[in-house]
């Protein structure tokens, strides 16, 4: 073990959301370490794009798996999922 700084652990949390099943984005993965590293290998592997926010992924943390986000995040995720389809429509990955 080596002496000096302490890499951070990294952490992930994955949301879906779909417009006609639910009334909000639902966690459905979160981790931290190597299961972080998993999700987001899976992710990028299916063309799901990769949003970096420690932050937010703190707070994301705290939800239960398959639960829906709180309601003080929705600004926030609506902006991401925005920015998210934007950017696919111009990559012509559809909406």
């Amino acid at each position: 073990m080596t002496e000096g700084k302490k890499e951070k652990r990294r952490h992930a949390v994955a949301l879906r959301y779909n417009v006609q099943k639910d009334a909000a984005p639902r966690v459905v993965a979160k981790g931290a370490g190597l299961l972080a590293d998993r999700i987001i290998e899976v992710a990028r592997e299916n063309g799901v794009h990769v949003h970096e926010d420690a932050q937010m992924v703190a707070v994301l943390a705290k939800v239960k798996l398959d639960s829906p986000i709180p309601e003080e995040l929705y600004r926030a995720v609506a902006e991401v999922l925005a920015f998210v389809y934007r950017l696919d429509k111009r990559m012509g990955a559809g909406g």
